[in-house]
């Protein structure tokens, strides 16, 4: 295995799946396209969790820097440079832990031009495991950029009735924040001679520059996070989403944003990172404190969902700007754990919605008389995000609070004030929608779980707790990436 390309396999086995799709469809048309490429895609994405696994056990967490690196030169400086620590290796695992799921959900959930939306998702894939393997910045950028395309279309085409309002919000925010980012990127090309990320990170700008560089980055990292007050794209998007839309948008996309603060911001613009640690802070228990008061008021499930995430991705921010070990470590722990849980929220309102076609709040009530089995894993998830002890959400919220109270205390009373609001709005939503009489007549007939959806739903709630109960299995990995972000900002 050792002569092996992985991460390249890994990359781009599921942009070769997309090609077979179109292939099909070209020779067969739309109709042979449709029937072959829900099993074609499940298969693709499948092999590539395998080789993401390979990777994963090739890696050795007891060394420093990056492993499994493949580099070909392109252009002066520029090089098709791929390699992963602990941090990055873990975001690959999520990523093609999450796409079959999705991809076995939508087998029955979308119905039209079906070959068309396993061509965008499996495309999206190639596209999300690149962001986490690029060690070229102009290679990031494209990764980073091209994954607007297929999410847009996602949207777009197979979302709810105000479907294209959303997709083009999703775009244009994400878009406009990364301009200031290739611009960034264009002058340090300039300046240093190269894109390569290792290059770039030893190299000393002055602080002055950093300032502005910092900036620039953070105008597109704080969009994808996203981070308050430019999130609000966010719950448009995830409402009109389809659900494994929502899923891999939550469970990846976001962790994009707090990717690129702890492999650029604040490696390559240490300086800066200090320099701006108090407006991270501020804006990080803002959007905890913010989103969930907000959460609260939603008559929308989604909706609801979409605020919890603002909160739960404060506590990435929080945890990384603590330039702390526990800080930064429960910051990478919670992208993780926020992954599964949100992605598993997510599908658990795709099995109501899909059986009542709506997703209001004040619909339903009483479920747990028809949906015992329902009951008992929304009631696991809704815990996890909360952050009740022997799950993941529970560790991942401590540690960043631990880290964030070594350097803020008021930043960590902030933080702990998120976790009381964020119990008041899941529990509150449960109570409505699980207990109760069942009054709505329309509900009376509504069906349990089926084996598919125990099967996915079931998969990530032995994640849940297994890492809740285990954490070590995500620190052990982690702990030299972690290393490394702190003598980086320490130089």
């Amino acid at each position: 295995m050792n002569g092996l390309p992985l991460l390249s396999l890994t990359t781009f086995l599921p942009l070769a799946g997309a090609l077979v799709v179109t292939a099909l469809r070209m020779a067969g048309g739309a109709r042979l396209a449709d029937g072959a490429s829900k099993p074609i895609a499940l298969i693709v994405s499948l092999a590539c969790l395998v080789v993401s696994l390979i990777a994963l056990q090739q890696f050795d967490p007891a060394q420093s820097g990056f492993q499994l690196v493949e580099k070909v030169a392109w252009y002066e400086g520029v090089s098709y440079h791929l390699g992963v620590d602990g941090m990055a290796i873990l975001l690959v695992v999520l990523t093609t832990a999450l796409t079959p799921l999705c991809i076995l959900w939508s087998f029955k959930s979308v119905e039209e031009r079906v070959s068309d939306y396993m061509i965008a998702f499996l495309v999206l894939e190639t596209l999300m495991i690149g962001v986490f393997c690029a060690l070229d910045l102009m290679l990031f950028y494209v990764f980073f950029e091209g994954g607007l395309i297929p999410m847009f279309l996602i949207i777009g085409v197979w979302g709810g009735k105000n479907r294209l309002y959303a997709a083009f919000k999703f775009f244009l925010y994400t878009l406009l924040g990364s301009l200031l980012l290739l611009a960034a990127m264009i002058y340090m090309y300039v300046t240093v001679g190269t894109t390569d990320v290792q290059a770039l990170q030893d190299y000393p700008f002055d602080p002055g520059v950093q300032t502005w560089l910092w900036l620039a980055f953070f105008a597109s990292f704080a969009v994808k996070l996203p981070m308050w007050p430019v999130h609000t794209w966010l719950p448009d998007a995830h409402v009109e989403a389809p659900t494994a839309g929502s899923v891999i948008l939550a469970g990846v996309l976001l962790k994009m944003g707090g990717y690129g603060f702890l492999r650029f911001s604040l490696p390559m613009f240490p300086d800066a990172s200090i320099l701006f640690q108090p407006l991270m802070f501020i804006l990080s228990v803002t959007a905890i404190i913010y989103a969930s008061l907000v959460a609260f008021r939603q008559t929308d499930i989604k909706k609801l969902i979409a605020y919890s995430s603002v909160a739960h991705m404060g506590f990435v921010t929080l945890g990384i700007f603590a330039f702390n070990e526990a800080g930064i470590q429960g910051a990478i722990f919670q992208m993780i754990s926020h992954g599964v849980i949100s992605g598993a929220l997510f599908f658990c309102v795709g099995v109501i919605y899909d059986r009542m076609h709506t997703r209001e709040i004040a619909f339903y009530g009483g479920l747990v008389h028809r949906m015992p089995v329902y009951a008992a894993l929304f009631m696991l998830f809704s815990m996890a995000n909360v952050g009740l002890p022997g799950t993941s959400g529970f560790v991942g919220e401590l540690m960043t609070m631990v880290g964030g109270f070594q350097a803020s205390s008021w930043a960590a009373a902030g933080a702990a004030l998120g976790v009381i609001l964020s119990a008041v709005y899941m529990l509150t939503l449960y109570r409505r929608t699980v207990f109760g009489e069942m009054t709505n007549e329309k509900l009376f007939d509504i069906r349990d779980v089926t084996l598919t959806e125990v099967f996915i739903l079931g998969l990530l709630a032995v994640f849940a707790l297994g890492l809740g109960v285990f954490p070590s299995v995500v620190f052990d990995i982690t702990e030299g990436s972690t290393r490394d972000i702190l003598q980086m900002i320490g130089k």
